[in-house]
């Protein structure tokens, strides 16, 4: 099946994650049954872009690890038809992600499983985002949005260094 993942960078360093999210993106969208085939854009940058598109898109004043921009609204479990394929292409675009490597670098210093682990599991949270996975909440969304997130990095064999 046919697939487009667009990862463009704006910092130095992230051409060694681009392969990860060539592994990792996919695995998750498959893992959670997205059977069509599909497009998802990624941009690396850093604290400061990141902070830039949170304040444009959300309203937000401050940066964070990674922005999620699904095409669709759905539900966790909730999945894209063929019918949503862009007919120029035949692909689904599933979405946007933005990830401040610059945080992704700190969040793996700070946990203590390096920054390869963190980029994997912020691709992750963000494609679990873009098919509508949330956890705005502190309760069920949130642990059930964990426990996808988890399972799918230890398929991919990527634990807590």
């Amino acid at each position: 099946m046919k697939h487009e993942l667009i990862i463009e960078t704006e910092v130095e360093g992230a051409e060694e994650y681009a392969d990860l999210l060539r592994q990792v993106i996919p695995a998750a969208l498959e893992a959670q049954g997205v059977d069509v085939p599909w497009e998802v854009d990624v941009l690396f940058t850093d604290d400061e872009g990141i902070h830039q598109i949170n304040l444009e898109q959300r309203g937000v004043d401050r940066p964070t690890d990674v922005l999620s921009f699904p095409m669709f609204d759905l539900r966790p479990g909730e999945l894209p038809t063929a019918e949503d394929a862009d007919p120029g292409t035949g692909l689904v675009p599933l979405g946007d992600m933005v990830l401040s490597l610059e945080r992704a670098k700190a969040q793996g210093k700070e946990f203590g499983h390096g920054t390869r682990r963190e980029v994997a599991y912020l691709a992750v949270h963000s494609a679990l985002h873009l098919l509508g996975y949330d956890h705005m909440d502190e309760g069920p969304m949130k642990a059930r949005m964990r426990a996808r997130e988890e399972a799918i990095l230890g398929q991919l064999g990527i634990g807590r260094d």
